[in-house]
């Protein structure tokens, strides 16, 4: 039972993380389709749903950290950022966080952009279901392969 409990643990807290993590960590210790993919849907939903309540503080956090560096606030990459803002809102940003982000970077950047945050839950969720459906069906119908980071 404790197994089994870390298991989908596992899947949990990295999808929170690192949403890529959820369906190759299902896949390589052997949950099923729904189990993988519900697990990280839900850990990335909670990390959203975390960082859209604590979003103005975290802004302000790194905001006073880029200054006390004396960094730039906009640099190459974040005017990338503000470039799929402008052309695409919200959506364009829930599309890329499971992708290129982490949930927490993506939920940030929509605080920090102004996104209300049932628009960054709503995005978020539809993204999270999408990209979780695309990787974990993916993921678990390549376990029949021989590769190595990837459980039989």
């Amino acid at each position: 039972m404790f197994e089994t409990f870390a298991k989908y643990l596992s899947v949990f807290l990295l999808s929170m993380v690192k949403f890529f993590g959820g369906p190759l960590t299902g896949a390589a210790l052997g949950l099923n389709f729904w189990q993988t993919f519900g697990l990280t849907v839900g850990g990335m939903m909670t990390s959203v749903t975390i960082f859209s309540l604590l979003g103005s503080a975290a802004t302000r956090y790194y905001a006073k950290r880029r200054r006390e560096k004396n960094k730039p606030m906009f640099n190459k990459k974040s005017r990338r950022i503000v470039k799929v803002w402008q052309k695409f809102g919200m959506g364009g940003i829930a599309f890329l966080t499971p992708l290129i982000l982490s949930p927490i970077i993506g939920t940030i950047i929509a605080t920090v952009l102004g996104a209300k945050r049932g628009q960054i839950l709503l995005h978020m969720l539809w993204s999270a279901v999408l990209w979780g459906t695309i990787f974990t069906f993916a993921l678990i119908n390549l376990r029949h392969w021989d590769i190595p980071f990837i459980g039989k």
